[in-house]
């Protein structure tokens, strides 16, 4: 049976008790490697996949710290002063970071793939047309993407669709990238990056509104207004697609709240994804949008297909090891190779997944037969990447 002490070099010598045995709680583990007082043995990832047999996941002192002094002030409050704070302090100025991870394409949400053995850019182009197809998306329509990121997305379905797109996005960052690749790929007539929050929106209608990855951060408290809003901004016979990163339900309400679940989780809060607290499991996401007037018309579950992309993620990470070291430093190398290589087993054994859902307005008059033929699960009508000029503007 492995013992953490076949993984761990212990650089301090006062962590040598906590290393010298069998398991440690995974919290401490995390403190002390991003801090460099230990060192990992070998492969990072072999670590991990032997997590279960040398990790506790117990709350430490760190865990209750930061559930009392900044997860529960950021779940009540969500205001707009905090929330552009946070998203920026985390995005702007970071550019570089983030390239390095995610490769040119920009894309931070989940890839689509037909082989395991596909690029990362091949299944990423091949997800952004599968959410044209689930949307049925037209020439000349009218698009809002919320939390558009880099723009990517944008860029993409204004150049391939010839739909009219608008992105929106706190960071500043983001919005200077998105606008360079929308310039670059000569769709500037119609396609734009507006940097504002998500409450501000203008008032008018869209055809269609997809929002990818974002919905997370506006959190509990906001979500059903969230719903509420797309719901107003939406055409009345318009289709809105949300891809939304969800948690496994707990079974019960005596079901041990200390897990890896839950461990894992308050470590992305803290490092990763600060306020994202409305990742939550499937049935709150689906009672919010019914509840305002939407009407679900497919879920598809791709947290295998997030496994795959956070695992290329991770080895694009590896790669750019020494850059990231040199301009980052250890701590953020580290912080960041933890998050990746964890949640490529997180996602896996499905602690954390990832649906696609779309939706309509649940009027009478809705035509329902627009569903018959067209794509609605993209593991079973998806057209392979190398035939997909024919379904493009």
């Amino acid at each position: 049976m492995p013992r953490i002490s076949d993984f761990i070099e212990v650089k301090k010598p006062r962590l040598s008790v906590r290393y010298g045995g069998a398991k440690v709680p995974v919290g401490y583990f995390i403190e002390d490697y991003m801090r460099g007082d230990i060192d990992v043995v070998g492969d990072f990832k072999d670590l991990i996949k032997h997590k279960n047999e040398v990790f506790d996941y117990v709350f430490i002192d760190e865990h209750y710290k930061f559930f009392f002094t900044r997860f529960i002030p950021e779940v009540a409050i969500h205001s707009k002063e905090q929330d552009e704070r946070i998203v920026r302090a985390h995005y702007d100025n970071r550019n570089d970071f983030f390239n390095w991870f995610l490769g040119p394409r920009m894309v931070y949400t989940s890839a689509f793939f037909l082989s395991p053995d596909e690029p990362l850019e091949i299944a990423q182009d091949r997800k952004m047309d599968l959410v044209a197809q689930k949307i049925q998306l037209k020439a000349g329509e009218k698009l809002l993407d919320i939390g558009c990121g880099w723009g990517t997305l944008v860029m993409y379905l204004a150049k391939h669709y010839g739909v009219d797109a608008t992105g929106v996005t706190i960071a500043q960052a983001g919005m200077d990238w998105g606008m360079n690749q929308i310039r670059e790929n000569g769709v500037g007539d119609r396609a734009r990056i507006m940097r504002l929050d998500y409450r501000d929106i203008p008032e008018k209608k869209y055809d269609k509104i997809t929002c990818l990855e974002m919905a997370e951060h506006v959190g509990v408290k906001n979500f059903k207004k969230f719903m509420a809003q797309i719901y107003g901004l939406l055409e009345d016979d318009g289709l809105f697609y949300l891809q939304i990163a969800g948690l496994r339900a707990r079974p019960g309400v005596f079901a041990p709240i200390m897990n890896e679940d839950t461990v894992w989780g308050l470590f992305m809060n803290k490092y990763i994804f600060s306020g994202a607290d409305a990742s939550m499991p499937l049935s709150f996401v689906v009672k919010n949008l019914e509840r305002v007037g939407f009407e679900i018309h497919s879920v598809e579950n791709v947290g295998i297909h997030y496994s795959r992309t956070i695992d290329l993620w991770y080895e694009n990470w590896m790669r750019n090891e020494s850059k990231i070291m040199e301009k980052y430093g250890l701590y953020w190398f580290r912080m960041y190779q933890i998050f990746l290589g964890w949640s490529v087993e997180i996602a896996k054994q499905g602690s954390s997944t990832c649906f696609q859902i779309v939706c309509n307005k649940n009027r009478d008059k809705f035509n329902r037969y627009r569903w018959i033929g067209a794509v609605n699960m993209g593991e079973r009508d998806m057209v392979d990447i190398n035939g997909l000029e024919s379904v493009r503007a």
